[in-house]
């Protein structure tokens, strides 16, 4: 620090939980900005961006869109049988390329050849065939809950774009303490797999405007979600 200015800590990956990788500004500008219009044509259809809406009657107040498999709570369907029935975008190969590099990042394959979370084969192995892309304007919010519908144990990678957030980690067990709050920043990646693939997480806040307009974004967080299902052609819901 010079001249009374702000001395900025330099983010650092880290390993929040065992299995559960932070790994900052990890997508370059200009990636982002590929997967920001790669998520504004997915939006447009076949099945467009929309509200989820719960068993209960709640509606989610994040927005949706799916590749690959059609999430509906709690089961995986090839066609959005929730909102107008079209057959669900295909996964494209080359988001399955950018998961197996994301897990490596996190899991030690990465430039810097670093190891945090153990067996980097993972990496090799992670065969994602499904996304959630999640937009979340201002007010949205993610309440606590885990991912389950898969049959696979496999990580679940997670990619920030946009607006910054508050990411609550939880645990396995219940959607109370302890958990760790972690701040995600546009280009983030986070992974979590391993004794934390079933933690319970959330998203609590948005902080809206803190994106980067450089990212053809007016405004919001994009969250892309890749998964593997452990569904095969043909299977229609998952446990």
């Amino acid at each position: 620090m010079t001249g009374g200015g702000l001395f900025v800590l330099p983010r650092r990956r880290t390993e929040i939980a065992p299995g559960a990788v932070h790994v900052p500004d990890w997508l370059s500008v200009t990636r982002q900005r590929e997967l920001v219009a790669a998520c504004r044509a997915w939006a447009r259809g076949p099945v467009p961006l929309r509200h989820t809406v719960l068993p209960g009657g709640g509606v989610m107040s994040v927005r949706t869109v799916c590749l690959g498999w059609h999430w509906l709570p709690y089961r995986y369907s090839r066609t959005a049988d929730d909102v107008n029935g079209a057959r669900v975008v295909p996964f494209p190969d080359w988001l399955g390329d950018l998961g197996r590099a994301a897990v490596a990042a996190a899991y030690g394959d990465g430039a810097d050849g670093g190891g945090l979370a153990g067996d980097r084969a993972e990496a090799r192995r992670y065969a994602p065939d499904a996304a959630l892309v999640n937009f979340y304007e201002a007010e949205a919010r993610m309440g606590m809950h885990q991912d389950r519908e898969e049959r696979s144990d496999a990580p679940v990678v997670s990619l920030s774009i946009g607006d910054r957030c508050v990411f609550r980690f939880g645990n396995p067990e219940s959607r109370g303490r302890p958990y760790t709050d972690v701040e995600l920043a546009s280009g983030d990646l986070f992974v979590f797999g391993g004794a934390s693939r079933f933690a319970y997480h959330a998203v609590p806040r948005v902080y809206p405007g803190t994106g980067d307009p450089a990212l053809g974004m007016r405004a919001g967080r994009l969250n892309i979600t890749l998964r593997e299902t452990g569904l095969r052609y043909g299977t229609d819901a998952a446990r």
